[in-house]
């Protein structure tokens, strides 16, 4: 360093300021053995040897481009128009992506107030926010919205909606006043696993801030959701959607024309595939009635005095912009990268491509489902799925999925991992990017490991 940035005398002088003798005592409650731990680390390596090092543990991976899979559960694969990464590297994006001093940055607002009208055109909802870090925050921010307007505390939360956004709303909220009731929202019987959305909408009651449900479900199903939208209106309750496939909405009845007061989702499946999590981007969309309810950022459009059009930060619900007590959420930030990809996504598929790769979506998902029964697997489909079902799996899901990996097939989700009724089930995904030969490879392997 060029200069050291506090003496030894400036250092001494804080501490006898705190009351410690040494920089040690600040870590007294971590235990002695684990502060300055010995590392147990090879020898170093030349450049060269190292990035031959880790090309070797990377090649050990297996990525579903290279193998037939039909792994969903919430993270799906679908084509992306090769424009958005070449768009996506230009050096202005990285710029700006908070913009305090906001109309300097009139790209970087005109960017956010598209994203935020493609995600009212696909939900149909009035009114959305320049995105926030995930689907899963997205669901958190919903419910704390629907406790806000209605000063309710209660939440009705289907066993449906995906298991990870359920865990992040639980945390998420654990220090406020919301009591979360999940609600099963399914049923196993004899003949197979089937939808109950009756259960979820006899839970609402007049304690009850919002219900929560997904669509396409966690398990793939497409439910009517008359139910329980008319229970929460007799309760006064609000309705939260997740959509944790945007793709789907292309042929699926919009979440705004079913009563939807607030939807959350998850936008990654426009930008890129699954990469071990990766960055995701969370869209909260809402009623116009609600708008000042709605957490992050909201741009807008308007002129200037010359009559040109120009962008403005609308509304900045967040504590660093307004008074503490005043703000909606402590929310600081998106994925403002993903989100662009997102917006550029949809803009160059435009509403016949959304439609066109949901539609080869459901082709495959069900003709997959026919070539499994062709070859004497039992598919629990009593309810309407979009890209994604219920297999039986006699082996164990667990085992199955093994067993089906080894003859290199990445052969779904065993449910079993979020619910022990349902161990001996997989969920089977097929989409757009689903080939003909993937299914006979999955079919092949099924037959292979129930011979006999």
């Amino acid at each position: 360093m060029s200069y050291s940035p506090s003496t030894d005398a400036d250092r001494a002088r804080m501490l006898r300021t705190i009351g410690v003798n040494s920089t040690d005592d600040l870590f007294v409650d971590i235990p002695a053995a684990h502060r300055d731990p010995t590392l147990d680390l090879p020898e170093a390596l030349p450049e060269v040897d190292v990035l031959r090092l880790v090309r070797g543990l990377a090649d050990q991976n297996q990525i579903p481009e290279g193998v037939a899979s039909f792994l969903g559960a919430g993270f799906y694969r679908h084509f992306v128009p090769a424009l958005v990464d070449q768009q996506l590297l230009r050096s202005e994006w990285y710029t700006g992506y908070t913009p305090y001093q906001a109309e300097m940055t009139q790209g970087t607002l005109q960017s956010m107030y598209e994203f935020q009208s493609l995600v009212c055109r696909l939900t149909g909802m009035e009114v959305a926010n320049a995105s926030l870090y995930d689907g899963a925050t997205a669901l958190a921010e919903a419910v704390l919205m629907c406790r806000a307007i209605t000063r309710r505390s209660g939440v009705v939360m289907a066993g449906t909606v995906h298991p990870a956004y359920r865990e992040v709303a639980a945390t998420y909220t654990q220090a406020v006043d919301v009591d979360i009731r999940t609600v099963d929202g399914w049923s196993r019987s004899d003949g197979g696993v089937a939808p109950d959305v009756e259960a979820v909408a006899a839970a609402i009651d007049d304690t009850t801030s919002c219900v929560v449900l997904q669509r396409p479900d966690f398990f793939g199903w497409v439910v009517d959701p008359t139910p329980v939208v008319e229970a929460a209106e007799r309760h006064g309750a609000k309705i939260v959607y997740v959509v944790t496939d945007p793709i789907s909405l292309g042929l699926l009845t919009p979440p705004g024309d079913l009563g939807a007061d607030v939807v959350a989702g998850e936008l990654r499946a426009l930008v890129g595939p699954p990469a071990y999590g990766g960055p995701g981007a969370g869209m909260l969309a809402t009623r116009k009635a609600f708008i000042r309810r709605l957490p992050g950022r909201i741009a807008g459009r308007t002129t200037d005095l010359d009559g040109q059009q120009g962008f403005v930060l609308t509304l900045q619900t967040r504590e660093q912009h307004i008074r503490r007590e005043r703000a909606t959420s402590n929310i600081t930030t998106n994925q403002a990268l993903v989100a662009l990809g997102a917006a550029i996504s949809i803009s160059a598929l435009g509403p016949g491509g959304v439609r066109s790769l949901a539609t080869r979506s459901l082709s495959a998902a069900h003709r997959c489902a026919a070539a499994l029964k062709d070859v004497g697997a039992t598919v629990f489909d009593a309810a309407p799925y979009f890209h994604e079902f219920i297999l039986h799996a006699p082996r164990g899901g667990e085992a199955t999925v093994d067993a089906l990996a080894a003859h290199g097939v990445f052969g779904g989700y065993p449910l079993g991992r979020v619910a022990p009724a349902l161990d001996d089930t997989l969920l089977v995904c097929a989409t757009d990017l689903t080939t003909r030969a993937d299914v006979e490879a999955l079919t092949s392997a099924w037959q292979a490991i129930h011979r006999g």
